[in-house]
């Protein structure tokens, strides 16, 4: 079983900058690949940026790349979002998720290729 707890949400100006770390417990964080998602109020929730285990392969939404950036410290137990020149559409629900699977590469962007999901940290825009 693993546990995820995302945190550094917050209210920001539009053009400004947010960093949110997801903290993971409960299994062999080098094994899992990770995923950020956001879901804002009456809309499905949507693939933002993901990663490999070993850190060596990302992968973005159209509408956030060159923005945003994923990572991750393996040895802290900890994938980090960037998130710069933010705009109000940015603004939603942040979740981050994680996923073992074979195939990762062909269905890193879908929420059902993950297994365990954090509870979500809050991002405002303001214009």
């Amino acid at each position: 079983q693993v546990q995820l707890v995302e945190s550094g949400g917050g209210l920001v100006q539009t053009g400004g900058s947010l960093r949110l770390s997801c903290a993971a417990s409960g299994g062999i964080f080098s094994t899992y690949d990770m995923g950020w998602f956001r879901q804002a109020p009456g809309k499905e929730r949507e693939f933002v940026a993901a990663i490999r285990g070993s850190g060596v392969s990302t992968y973005y939404a159209d509408s956030v790349k060159g923005r945003f950036a994923i990572s991750r410290l393996n040895a802290k137990n900890t994938v980090y979002l960037q998130m710069n020149s933010l705009k109000p559409e940015d603004a939603a629900v942040y979740y981050c998720a994680s996923a073992r699977r074979r195939d990762f590469g062909s269905y890193y962007s879908k929420v059902l290729a993950y297994d365990y999901w954090g509870q979500g940290t809050q991002v405002t825009v303001s214009s």
